[in-house]
C-alpha cells in the first residue's frame, strides 16, 4: 500500500524543482504555480494506483509534464517585446501596448527557485532560453526539458509521456534543430559569482538612481537592447536605448531607488518609484543580461507582485 507520508516527503522536497520544470514549460510564474497545485492535487488522488514500475520522482514528472500539456492546449505562445517584431529607432515614438490576444512572458525571482537548480541549469532558466522554448510544440518542449535539462533517460522520458523511446529520441533531434537557430548565444554570458556580474549591476543601479547618463553609457553595451513586457515597442543599440531611458523612464536623480536581486539565474533589480510623500513605492523586476563587454540586455517587468515573490518590500521609506 503507498505510504502517503513518502509522497509528502516527495511533494515537499521536489516543489521548487517542480516550478522550475512547469515555469519551462509554460513560460509563466503564475501558469507554473498553478500547474504545481494541480500536480500536487492530482497526485493525491492517483496515489493509490502508483504502481512503482517507475521511481516517485518520475511518476510525479509524469503528472507535472501532463498537466502542462493539457493547460497549454489551450494557451497561445507567450511572447517578449523583441519577439514581435523589428525595434523602434525612435525613442520619441508613442508606445504600443501588447494586443490583448498576445500572451507575455514572465520571470521568475530566483527566491522562489531550489539554489541547487539555479547552479545546476542557469542557462536553460534564462529569459533568452525560455523565449525561445515557445518557440517550440509543447511535445517537442517536454522531451528538451526532460532530456536535455533534466537529464532523463529515454526509457524514462518515454514513460513519463506515455511514448516510445524511438518516438523519444525523433522527436528530441528535431526539438534541438529548432533550439539551435532560435536560442540565444551564450557562451560569453557572466556567471554571478564572477566579480563583473556585481560590478555591472551596481554601476547600473548607481547610474539609474542619478539620472547620469554618461555613466548609463559606460555600463551598456553598444548593441544593447532594451524592452519592457506589457508593451511591443523595444530598441536596440545605445545611442536610441539611452534616448529612451533618459527621456521617458528616469527622469531626474531620486526618481527611481533600486535593489539588487536576481531572477531567471541572471543579475536584476528590484525598482521603487518616489511617490508624491517621498517614499517609494515598488515598480516591478529589470532582469539584465550581462557579458564581459557591458549589460547587453535590460527586460522591465511593471509587476509590484514580482518584487514581493523576490523577498523584498513592497515600499520603502524616503
Amino acid at each position: 500500500m503507498p505510504d502517503d507520508d513518502l509522497l509528502l516527503q516527495e511533494l515537499e522536497r521536489l516543489r521548487r524543482e517542480l516550478l522550475a520544470h512547469c515555469y519551462r514549460m509554460m513560460g509563466s510564474l503564475d501558469e507554473a504555480e498553478d500547474m504545481v497545485q494541480e500536480t500536487s492535487l492530482r497526485a493525491w488522488k492517483g496515489y493509490q494506483d502508483f504502481d512503482g514500475r517507475a521511481s516517485l520522482r518520475v511518476w510525479l514528472y509524469r503528472i507535472a509534464t501532463n498537466t502542462c500539456l493539457t493547460a497549454l492546449q489551450h494557451r497561445s505562445r507567450r511572447f517578449l517585446p523583441s519577439g514581435l517584431g523589428a525595434p523602434s529607432d525612435d525613442p520619441n515614438a508613442p508606445i504600443k501596448e501588447f494586443d490583448a490576444s498576445v500572451a507575455m512572458l514572465q520571470p521568475i525571482p530566483d527566491a522562489l527557485l531550489d539554489p541547487a537548480t539555479i547552479v545546476a541549469s542557469r542557462q536553460t532558466l534564462r529569459l533568452g532560453v525560455i523565449a525561445s522554448l515557445q518557440h517550440l510544440p509543447v511535445s517537442q518542449r517536454a522531451v528538451l526539458i526532460l532530456r536535455d535539462v533534466l537529464s532523463f533517460s529515454a526509457a524514462d522520458t518515454a514513460e513519463v509521456l506515455n511514448t516510445t523511446t524511438t518516438a523519444v529520441k525523433s522527436t528530441l533531434q528535431r526539438a534541438r534543430g529548432k533550439m539551435a537557430e532560435v536560442a540565444p548565444q551564450l557562451e560569453e554570458v557572466v556567471e554571478p559569482t564572477d566579480p563583473v556580474f556585481t560590478d555591472l549591476l551596481d554601476r547600473y543601479i548607481a547610474a539609474i538612481e542619478a539620472s547620469d547618463a554618461a555613466a548609463l553609457a559606460d555600463v551598456l553595451h553598444h548593441d544593447a537592447v532594451l524592452q519592457a513586457a506589457g508593451t511591443s515597442t523595444w530598441f536596440a543599440g545605445l545611442k536610441t536605448c539611452l534616448r529612451y531611458l533618459i527621456d521617458h523612464v528616469i527622469l531626474g536623480p531620486g526618481s527611481w531607488r533600486m535593489l539588487p536581486t536576481a531572477a531567471n539565474g541572471q543579475p536584476a533589480a528590484a525598482g521603487y518609484r518616489r511617490q508624491p510623500d517621498g517614499t517609494y513605492a515598488a515598480y516591478g523586476l529589470v532582469v539584465l543580461d550581462i557579458t564581459y563587454d557591458g549589460v547587453v540586455g535590460v527586460t522591465s517587468f511593471g509587476d509590484p507582485a514580482l518584487v514581493e515573490r523576490a523577498g523584498l518590500p513592497l515600499l520603502l521609506d524616503r
